[in-house]
């Protein structure tokens, strides 16, 4: 069986990169930080909201419902999305341990 380079480094290294890499699109965020506005779950097209075609955003849908950080649900023809809160608060306790170790290591007389 193959190897990743991945595989060298910690579960937790290795969750953090995925969800960063998910993370990393603006219209990803942009569905996130909409999602969180509504406060609700949201059926129907979110396109409406985000600049791009209606197939794009569902692609980027797909890869938030995919890594957790979102949930849809079919009904009928429509799609209900809404945020995933214990999964982005797990996320905000595993990045805030992830800065808090570098923080803490970093060595604050660096003038570079």
């Amino acid at each position: 069986m193959a190897y990743k380079k991945t595989d060298l480094f910690d579960a937790d290294l290795q969750k953090l990169s995925e969800i960063a890499k998910v993370m990393s699109h603006p219209a990803r965020l942009a569905i996130l930080r909409y999602l969180a506005k509504c406060k609700s779950c949201i059926s129907g097209d979110i396109s409406n909201e985000i600049p791009l075609s209606r197939t794009t955003v569902s692609q980027h849908l797909q890869e938030l419902k995919k890594a957790g950080l979102i949930k849809g649900e079919i009904d009928g023809l429509k799609v209900n999305y809404c945020l995933c809160d214990s999964c982005i608060d797990n996320l905000k306790t595993n990045f805030e341990t992830f800065f808090n170790e570098i923080i803490e290591g970093a060595d604050i007389t660096c003038k570079i």
